[in-house]
């Protein structure tokens, strides 16, 4: 009887993340990596023509962000699950994955036998987050929303932290702006609104206080 194997896109913007990952996967028996990309028109591209049953996807690609992708894609096809596996922090960006449309989240940093156990949790239509990740987002729960926000940068929405982060690699408006295929003046906006959800008093105050973010993420 022929196996009918589950196939699995691999969307992130570093070539040796995604051979090692697909080496991985090439040893489950019932699994197979149909695909790659490394942004967001590629993935998006690679999710419509190969229809994959699940799309591992990294939060930072080469153009854009996997949480924008998770959503344009969701448009275009509702049964892709989504699997998101990123260095970035868990407690910060979990639960801006779940509402993006994706089913899991993995932390790069864990092991290799991790990322299976994930993918095969998200095609069972569960959802996959570490035990430590799963409590948080139970106490926010029982918390309500006065218990949603323990960092002042949760405040910021998905592409108000995109920004925040590039202000805090020492990118220039228009480098942003360039980065995030937006305009310049758009990006002000981000930048005041920003400004006003962290009390920051001023610019170079909101650039001292996103260098510090940056800073000790890395």
């Amino acid at each position: 009887m022929t196996m009918h194997k589950k196939k699995i896109a691999i969307i992130d913007d570093h070539p040796a993340v995604r051979d090692g990952l697909a080496t991985r996967i090439s040893l489950e028996k019932d699994l197979e990596v149909c695909g790659e990309a490394e942004d967001v028109a590629d993935g998006l591209e690679l999710i419509i023509r190969t229809q994959p049953h699940l799309a591992i996807v990294d939060i930072s690609l080469k153009t854009g962000n996997g949480l924008d992708l998770i959503e344009k894609a969701k448009t275009e096809n509702e049964f892709v699950r989504f699997l998101v596996w990123s260095m970035y922090e868990e407690d910060l960006y979990a639960d801006r994955a779940l509402r993006a449309g994706a089913r899991g989240y993995i932390n790069k940093q864990a092991a290799t036998d991790k990322i299976i156990d994930a993918i095969r949790t998200v095609l069972d239509d569960k959802i996959y987050l570490s035990t430590e990740m799963s409590s948080v987002l139970l106490h926010r729960i029982v918390m309500g929303q006065s218990g949603l926000q323990s960092r002042p940068e949760e405040a910021l929405s998905n592409r108000e932290l995109q920004v925040y982060e590039q202000i805090g690699l020492g990118k220039t408006t228009l480098q942003i702006a360039e980065a995030m295929k937006l305009s310049p003046s758009t990006i002000e906006t981000y930048r005041a609104r920003i400004k006003q959800k962290l009390d920051c008093h001023s610019m170079s105050e909101l650039i001292r206080q996103a260098s510090q973010w940056v800073l000790e993420r890395t």
